[in-house]
């Protein structure tokens, strides 16, 4: 497994990748955190122009994707029912998905990002209880929780890699 920045032709295997994750999600009893569309094709557009889409390469093949963005997140500047274990500089990861074709996808992205940043925050939905176990599994530390610009609940961690 490799981890690459993506470029304009990846796109549509992006969002094939994101499809599947929906379907997934729906599947396991997660039904209402990527709905109306979202992530849009736009959005995924522009943050690869942005430089912050990364992919998951495995034996030549896109199998999974997420944002890697540095600096402050909007989103994470009030925290409820707990706190940062830290206010210093810090990475978020969004969207991370996977093709569901090859298992550990996850494991192997937060591996690259811990190589490559001291310092990342995540989020997820109430009901994504997989991605919780992935996220806990790798050592992040629920720290609170944080409302997203819709407004609904997200269970916010945190990792420092001492």
């Amino acid at each position: 497994m490799e981890i690459r920045k993506a470029q304009p032709a990846d796109l549509d295997r992006i969002m094939e990748i994101y499809r599947a994750a929906k379907l997934f999600m729906d599947r396991t009893g997660n039904p209402t955190q990527w709905v109306d569309g979202y992530p849009r094709r736009e959005l995924v557009e522009q943050e690869i122009q942005q430089g912050v889409c990364h992919l998951c390469i495995v034996d030549g093949k896109i199998e999974g994707v997420f944002m890697l963005i540095g600096g402050e997140e909007p989103t994470y500047a009030k925290i409820y029912q707990g706190q940062w274990l830290s206010d210093a500089p810090y990475h978020t990861i969004h969207r991370m998905a996977s093709s569901g074709s090859v298992k550990g996808i996850g494991d192997f992205c937060f591996g690259w990002c811990f190589q490559h940043y001291p310092n990342i925050r995540i989020d997820t939905h109430n009901d994504n209880k997989v991605m919780q176990r992935v996220i806990e599994r790798n050592g992040f530390v629920r720290c609170g929780q944080i409302f997203v610009k819709d407004g609904s609940p997200r269970i916010a961690y945190q990792r420092i890699v001492k």
